[in-house]
């Protein structure tokens, strides 16, 4: 039987089912044979696509789906960015993106045009592929806990240089094929570029902050942000630029609002890691004819060509950061490693270019360049995870690593009854959380005895909050307990399974003779010496733009002192926003040097007081849009003053409608805090 006759597959159900199965079984199999799984969907696309088996054709299905895929691919990349990373490499970022840009650029356009024989406009487009990167081997760094290294920040900041040049260089040979070409043409682009930038910069993020505090809906949020990247991508195409750089900075501008341990954010990882990313390489390996390599062309000599000056101007770059700034030749190594590999904006690159046809009907980068940009990636790739790896391991061995061990004894409690604040204080308790604590979290719902609707409201809360913990991958135990006192059941439950923290919402008044405390936090803050944190958030907390936290004076010998600094430092680090403390100065040092050694990635500012309630004082200072976190103490604390009695009449009167985290923390101490606790002054 003849089968040909059968293909390419039309029927839309065997072409999904088709692409489902290279999905599924492409990272499995490459996986086991330690090469990246990009490599395995690309080449999965070649084997079924019209140059290979002839499976499927290139339909306009995988042009639509590829382009929403290269769109996501820039979008996905600027969002896993971490800013906070970004701003503390400062110069050396700045040195390495512009090094590892010029170099390569500047090596490859002579070689492109005295080796390969191109013309100018295909030799710039064709180096600006050299000098990008992108950090395929960032999770063995995070893996070996050097994730906090100089060399490993400088790398992260160069790769927005880079990839921000080599984006600026393909919006303008795109934009010089879109339209006439004049004297004009160079300059208005670039204030267009300008303009557009400073629209999607500043606008945004500002549209986005309220609808994200309008709506808190998962789908309807990454409906939202879906149609942000679009907007961004479609207006830079308005202009006369390529879509993929307003893609990459509007993710850039909605970076701090969609926190990287949040559900949104697991939301867009899982739609693009899933359907869009991979349609677009399965279609990028349908372009590609594996026999121009050994036909009449060029395709060996390019990918030979391309791989040596990529990886020489990656090292030359990386050599002169190490030289300006004193590191270590494993760290150089490092630096290299983690900065060429080429996939994302690569691809990018020579995509823009093969599809910009000229006017004699030949393509501004050709089939040899397509072929070998496959080449270019494989390589890189695997002498990015090789490199990455080697140095990785001496650098660990050598004692220079930054990270802290993982405290696992910390075990927090959630309490949860208001279904309209489940999702803002799973929301805080994830985000206060260690990032690779493999401690549950758990969220109780107390009832009391024989109230069955209660119960049942009990039952859809702690199934909402499951939901919110499934979807970020954190475990999430949950429990009714029934009991005769609300507070009793909260102080048995943390008792009985030795909880150290515990996370409840403000009280809600009923009438306006209500208590502000209500009855169940006195008796908490009598009954437990466990942390409390008690939360009051008006807006999702990812909208927060800046974090104000005011304690009393000797608060630092307390045994949970260190316990809210490292969690708010989180807190801040996790929303990339300034964090403000508001306190005496011996306090303030104190948490100066702590933050300094832990290599703090927070942009802090320290307002001196008496160490007293400032409350009354700062309450000007925090807007609609900031968090005010307030540590207080327990009566016969060592940091206790009566003047905190009027903590809660001053949140009354000055902070309505303000965002408010109460904190009383740790009593008595735990190991981790034992061994960091400052000596008693006598």
């Amino acid at each position: 039987m003849d089968f040909s006759s059968f293909f390419p597959i039309t029927d839309t159900t065997w072409i999904f089912f088709l692409v489902l199965c290279i999905i599924l079984f492409a990272p499995i199999i490459f996986n086991k044979m330690r090469l990246p799984h990009i490599i395995g969907m690309i080449f999965a696309g070649l084997l079924i696509g019209p140059h290979g088996l002839n499976i499927l054709a290139h339909d306009s299905s995988f042009e639509l789906f590829g382009d929403v895929g290269l769109f996501y691919i820039m979008f996905l990349a600027s969002l896993e960015i971490n800013m906070q990373e970004m701003k503390m490499a400062q110069g050396g970022a700045i040195l390495l993106g512009l090094t590892a840009f010029i170099f390569p650029l500047a090596i490859g356009i002579a070689a492109n045009m005295t080796i390969l024989d191109y013309e100018l406009t295909a030799s710039i487009l064709l180096a600006s592929m050299y000098a990008s990167h992108t950090l395929i081997a960032y999770p063995i760094v995070a893996r070996y806990g050097l994730s906090r290294l100089r060399c490993v920040n400088f790398a992260v900041g160069g790769t927005i240089v880079t990839d921000t040049l080599t984006l600026f260089v393909l919006a303008v040979i795109g934009g010089m094929y879109k339209g006439d070409v004049g004297a004009w043409f160079l300059p208005s682009l670039l204030l267009k570029m300008i303009a557009i930038t400073l629209v999607i910069v500043y606008i945004f993020p500002r549209i986005a902050r309220f609808f994200f505090r309008k709506y808190n809906d998962g789908i309807i949020q990454y409906i939202f942000v879906m149609a942000m990247l679009f907007m961004g991508a479609g207006i830079m195409e308005l202009a006369g630029m390529e879509g993929i750089l307003g893609a990459f900075i509007t993710g850039l501008a909605l970076n701090r609002l969609i926190p990287h341990s949040s559900p949104l954010m697991k939301h867009i990882e899982f739609v693009g890691n899933a359907i869009f990313i991979p349609y677009f390489l399965i279609g990028v390996g349908m372009i590609i004819d594996l026999k121009v390599l050994f036909g009449e062309g060029n395709a060996l000599l390019v990918a030979g060509v391309m791989i040596a000056i990529a990886l020489f101007g990656k090292w030359l770059a990386s050599l002169v950061t190490q030289k300006v700034y004193g590191m270590s030749g494993d760290e150089r190594r490092l630096i290299f490693g983690l900065s060429n590999a080429q996939a994302a904006a690569t691809l990018a690159a020579v995509l823009v270019g093969y599809n910009i046809i000229l006017e004699d009907g030949s393509r501004l980068l050709n089939d040899d360049v397509l072929n070998g940009t496959i080449i270019l990636i494989l390589v890189t790739c695997v002498v990015s995870s090789i490199l990455t790896e080697h140095s990785s391991r001496k650098i660990a061995m050598s004692g220079e690593i930054i990270d802290k061990p993982i405290d696992t004894a910390e075990k927090t409690l959630i309490s949860l009854a208001n279904p309209e604040m489940v999702d803002r204080l799973m929301s805080l308790a994830i985000m206060l959380r260690k990032e690779k604590s493999t401690v549950p979290l758990t969220a109780v719902n107390v009832v009391l005895d024989e109230d069955e609707t209660q119960m049942t409201r009990g039952t859809r809360v702690l199934e909402k909050a499951a939901d919110i913990a499934a979807t970020v991958n954190v475990q999430l135990l949950t429990k009714i307990r029934l009991t005769t006192n609300l507070s009793h059941g909260i102080i048995h439950e943390m008792k009985e399974n030795n909880y150290h923290e515990l996370i409840v919402g403000f009280h809600e008044k009923s009438s306006p003779n209500d208590s502000f405390l209500g009855t169940v936090l006195p008796e908490l803050l009598t009954g437990l010496h466990s942390q409390i944190i008690m939360a009051r958030l008006t807006m999702p907390i990812n909208t927060i733009r800046c974090i104000h936290i005011t304690f009393p004076a000797k608060t630092e010998f307390e045994a949970g002192f260190f316990h809210w600094v490292d969690q708010t430092e989180r807190l801040a680090a996790g929303l990339d926003c300034r964090i403000k403390y508001h306190g005496h100065i011996d306090t303030m040092t104190l948490i100066q040097k702590h933050l300094k050694e832990n290599k703090s990635r927070t942009r802090a500012e320290y307002h001196e007081t008496d160490g007293g309630n400032d409350l009354k004082r700062i309450s000007e200072l925090v807007h609609e849009d900031h968090l005010l976190i307030v540590v207080s103490a327990r009566r016969g604390s060592i940091s206790f003053r009566p003047s905190l009695d009027h903590i809660f009449t001053q949140i009354q009167r000055n902070y309505t409608g303000r965002s408010i985290l109460l904190i009383y923390p740790n009593g008595y101490s735990i190991d981790s805090d034992m061994t960091e606790r400052p000596p008693m002054m006598m």
